[in-house]
């Protein structure tokens, strides 16, 4: 996305790690949390790649289809499974969000979505007022912090896949800002 790049690389690093930590949770022992984990980790890994500052590096023409192509691909995905549980309609948003977002990125030649100067898209607004509703039930989901117990490894622990969660949906409201 296209703003300041201190922010932006801070972006960068936040969705990698969170990316990273969503990999490893594909070796959990509970079948939940295997399920969700590749879904996550695209996601995290699609908008660290995302948010590489223009400055850094402007990914070439071809790129952005691609983006939309691999996310249409995991909203897909996403639909499908969304008939075993209601997380799965979440990631079926987030996916259609980084497909909107590929193609505002693809189609305006200042990487901007503004229609006349004046105020948001209205699918830009509906997105933001979504993450913005995931992100604060997903903070206080964490206030009351379960945390496992010692016997309990890094990848099954579900306050820090909650946490997980969380940043990619900061990260989200991050760069549907900067559309």
């Amino acid at each position: 996305m296209h703003g300041p790049a201190s922010p932006g690389w801070l972006l960068v690093v936040l969705c990698a790690a969170t990316g990273s930590y969503c990999l490893l949770r594909l070796r959990s022992h509970v079948e939940e949390q295997r399920r969700a984990a590749g879904g996550e980790a695209l996601m995290g890994f699609g908008m660290a790649a995302m948010a590489v500052p223009a400055a850094a590096f402007t990914p070439p023409s071809w790129a952005w289809p691609g983006y939309v192509a691999v996310f249409g691909a995991a909203a897909l995905h996403a639909l499908w499974s969304a008939r075993a549980g209601g997380h799965h309609l979440h990631h079926l948003v987030g996916a259609l969000a980084m497909v909107y977002m590929s193609i505002a990125m693809a189609v305006s030649p200042d990487h901007r979505l503004g229609h006349g100067g004046s105020g948001i898209p209205l699918l830009t607004g509906a997105l933001l007022l979504y993450f913005t509703a995931y992100v604060l039930l997903s903070g206080v989901r964490l206030v009351p912090g379960t945390a496992g117990g010692a016997d309990v490894g890094w990848v099954d622990r579900p306050e820090l896949a909650r946490a997980c969660r969380l940043s990619m949906g900061i990260a989200m409201l991050a760069m549907l800002l900067t559309l």
